[in-house]
């Protein structure tokens, strides 16, 4: 699910133990999962989207259209996995990976502090794997329990904003901060649409629910 993205935002919460440095470098920061932020050109495939017979999906659309339908729990059930799994906790992130046999939410939680914890939700069955501690730096958790107390919109309620303008399915969540100058807390939903299997991004301020940039990917 690989994309370049804007500067839009930025995390200090770790997925899968890479704690993000900072933003700024021209793409969007996020959760610091790898290969999110990969400026590689997609190669085509040979494959036809639904709808569009003779169509030639690329080599992210492919793995977009064979990932997605494998997944049969989807984001907001994996970060109710994650949540109890951490006592007092509160969604960070959630982003599908994996592969068509075996896929997974790999999302991350905070707790009020400001620690983070990584938790992989199988996206077959639900089942949460025992958390992992991300976040030991007194800075980047001072950092993160401010923007968990600033957020006043929820995930559900960005991802909803998201799909009433784009209907699909939410393939990654994650609460950063506006680079535009404000530094306000901002949630980034990626929305993929299954007729051509392109993956619309939307920045959402995370006070208000308005929408602070849209881009799609048709990678």
């Amino acid at each position: 699910m690989d994309t370049k993205r804007s500067a839009a935002l930025c995390t200090a919460v770790a997925l899968g133990g890479a704690l993000l440095a900072g933003c700024g470098s021209g793409n969007t920061k996020g959760t610091g999962t790898p290969g999110r932020d990969s400026a590689a050109p997609s190669r085509a495939v040979a494959a036809s989207a639904p709808g569009s017979p003779g169509t030639t999906l690329t080599a992210d659309q492919t793995e977009r259209k064979a990932l997605i339908p494998a997944a049969k729990v989807d984001y907001a059930r994996a970060l109710r996995a994650a949540v109890a799994a951490v006592p007092a906790s509160e969604p960070v992130a959630a982003e599908l990976k994996g592969t068509p046999k075996s896929p997974y939410w790999q999302t991350a939680v905070a707790t009020s502090d400001g620690t983070a914890h990584a938790v992989r939700v199988n996206a077959v069955s639900g089942k949460a794997d025992p958390p992992r501690t991300e976040s030991d730096d007194a800075d980047d958790k001072k950092e993160l329990a401010a923007r968990l107390g600033e957020a006043t919109v929820t995930a559900q309620q960005a991802a909803e904003t998201a799909t009433a303008k784009t209907k699909g399915t939410v393939t990654s969540v994650e609460l950063g901060e506006a680079d535009n100058g404000s530094r306000k807390a901002a949630w980034s939903v990626d929305v993929v649409t299954t007729d051509d299997w392109n993956k619309t991004t939307y920045d959402i301020d995370a006070t208000n629910r308005k929408v602070l940039r849209m881009h799609v990917d048709q990678d």
